[in-house]
């Protein structure tokens, strides 16, 4: 992935996922299906009690924030927060004795970190695509599920190109067809997968170390049933998607017993 001048001169990340857009922008996704992604953030953190963001927003309105970087607009970043997560670890015996439900399942998961082939690719690969892809193919393999089993997703969309892009890695579309499968819903309620009911890290907010954890919860809520008014009506299977730049990716698949 070679820099321009301009590029390197900005901070490496605003740089790096500005160049996600462009790359994103000139294989075809319009600019009003990346802004549709920070829209539903919001419809679906209106929900969220714990959610930050909750007002609406229209594609109007996020085409017209401020660039922070070339294409890169203010609207398609996800806010800054503070926030704190935890769980109790214990065992089986332990849960039976305190009446500790455990009836959702870790079924698969998928790890992977940087490789040095990523670098030599595109835009796309070095920017989380590639990586979320292998760490996708292993999870499915492990849980003997495929795409097509998920009910509901709970992914990395520090950016709104980024939720777009791990679609694709995740094999929910092909990336020819994102307008399409964002025009169509079937990113959200109604569609063929529910994508970040809590509002995703775009609206509920993206407290770094606890985001993953915060990402489990929620799907953990919606196998459960107890995740209210934006409860995704008969979730059984669900993927939790989270990793960072340079380093390394994860996805994990739930089940409900």
């Amino acid at each position: 992935m070679n820099l321009s001048e301009e590029e390197r001169a900005a901070p490496p990340a605003v740089a790096m996922f500005a160049a996600q857009v462009d790359a994103m922008l000139q294989a075809g996704v319009t600019e009003q299906t990346i802004a549709s992604i920070s829209c539903k953030a919001r419809q679906h953190a209106a929900h969220n009690p714990n959610a930050i963001f909750t007002d609406p927003l229209t594609v109007e309105e996020v085409l017209a924030a401020p660039p922070v970087f070339r294409n890169l607009r203010k609207l398609y970043a996800c806010p800054p927060s503070c926030g704190a997560a935890a769980v109790v670890v214990c065992n089986e015996a332990f849960a039976r004795t305190h009446g500790i439900r455990n009836d959702v399942t870790l079924v698969g998961k998928g790890w992977c970190s940087d490789k040095k082939q990523y670098f030599s690719g595109s835009v796309m690969d070095v920017m989380f695509q590639a990586l979320s892809r292998d760490a996708a193919q292993a999870a499915y393999e492990d849980a003997g599920l495929g795409p097509e089993d998920i009910d509901v997703i709970e992914l990395h969309d520090c950016f709104a190109t980024n939720e777009l892009a791990t679609y694709s890695a995740l094999g929910l579309c092909r990336e020819e067809d994102l307008n399409a499968f964002v025009a169509d819903g079937d990113n959200t309620y109604g569609g063929r997968f529910v994508v970040n009911p809590s509002g995703g890290l775009l609206a509920k907010g993206h407290p770094l170390g606890a985001t993953g954890l915060a990402q489990i919860t929620e799907l953990t809520l919606h196998l459960r049933g107890e995740a209210g008014s934006r409860q995704v009506d008969g979730a059984r299977t669900a993927l939790q998607h989270n990793g960072g730049l340079g380093s390394a990716g994860f996805v994990h698949i739930f089940q409900r017993s």
